[in-house]
């Protein structure tokens, strides 16, 4: 019995150092690495936020990014707000007395509230602007911009870009943690093999993080200035909104009677510049021909007496 004990003692020992020998320990370095390269590839899916980032510091990784999504939808709800993310753009349509005076209020008004114009077109009776506000002044600089004219139409849209603005900060920022991360590594890197390894991770994180930085400033660009699209339309002329009078309908009676005439006198100048010569032409034909000269008549004379002869 002591036997078949020690026998069996003996195999699991053996079984036991099997194990342990088939599965070697991870040095502190690998360790780091291989964490690194989890949050690598997760900060390369779009789904990743910094909601996940923050669940790996803290010991365990989302397995479903939906999950992560509403961590953030609920996270962004709870901002205050005025710390929320708003884009904010109008439309404006106004009829003036005076286009340039209202040009230079338009012009003065930027320059007051910091704003500048993106676009300008400038047509005969009207003129568009598309105007840049921080948003700050928004308010303020369309309300004063009403008050140039009549206001034929107006329309307002603010979009809520929380989420999204939240979203892509927190993506930069654990991929700016990332990219030190694998930095600090190569140092540590034990053959070619792992530096091309780090160094294909860092260049591509190096063009995440340029490519996740421009939208960012560009959804910064939006939230810190409204945009307002502005026409500005000139009065409507007499021609458009009045009838004619009756000393207008007489003027322009007299008028038309004055281009008849004006086209009978051409006509009789025609006559006199081609006319007369034409006449003159044909009575010299006819004098050569069948007149006094007769050409013809006595070639005809001849011909006839001719056959008589024979």
């Amino acid at each position: 019995m002591k036997k078949k004990a020690i026998i069996l003692t003996m195999l699991v020992a053996v079984f036991i150092f099997g194990c342990s020998k088939a599965a070697p320990k991870m040095t502190y370095g690998e360790k780091e690495f291989a964490s690194a390269d989890v949050k690598y590839s997760l900060a390369r899916n779009s789904n990743y936020s910094m909601t996940t980032a923050q669940g790996l510091n803290e010991g365990y990784v989302m397995d479903d990014s939906i999950r992560a999504e509403e961590r953030i939808e609920s996270e962004a709800a709870n901002i205050p707000n005025d710390e929320r993310k708003l884009i904010k753009s109008a439309s404006v349509r106004i009829r003036v007395d005076n286009l340039d005076a209202a040009d230079s209020s338009i012009t003065i008004l930027m320059s007051n509230y910091q704003a500048y114009s993106a676009s300008t077109i400038v047509e005969e009776n009207s003129r568009n602007y598309s105007i840049r506000v921080p948003a700050p002044q928004y308010d303020t600089f369309l309300a004063e911009m009403s008050g140039m004219g009549r206001v034929l139409r107006r329309s307002e849209n603010t979009e809520d870009v929380t989420l999204r603005y939240y979203d892509l900060e927190g993506r930069l920022q654990m991929k700016r943690e990332l990219l030190r991360t694998f930095q600090s590594y190569l140092t540590r890197a034990r053959n070619i093999e792992e530096i091309l390894s780090v160094e294909t991770r860092i260049a591509e994180l190096q063009n995440d993080i340029e490519g996740t930085a421009v939208q960012l400033r560009h959804l910064s660009n939006r939230i810190d200035y409204a945009t307002i699209d502005l026409s500005l339309l000139g009065p409507v002329s007499a021609s458009q909104s009045q009838a004619l009078t009756l000393g207008e309908r007489i003027k322009g009676l007299f008028g038309n009677f004055g281009d008849f005439l004006s086209t009978i006198a051409i006509v009789i100048i025609g006559i006199i510049i081609f006319g007369i010569p034409l006449v003159i032409i044909c009575a010299l034909l006819y004098w050569l021909l069948f007149g006094k000269v007769g050409l013809l008549k006595k070639l005809w004379g001849l011909v006839k007496s001719k056959k008589e002869g024979e």
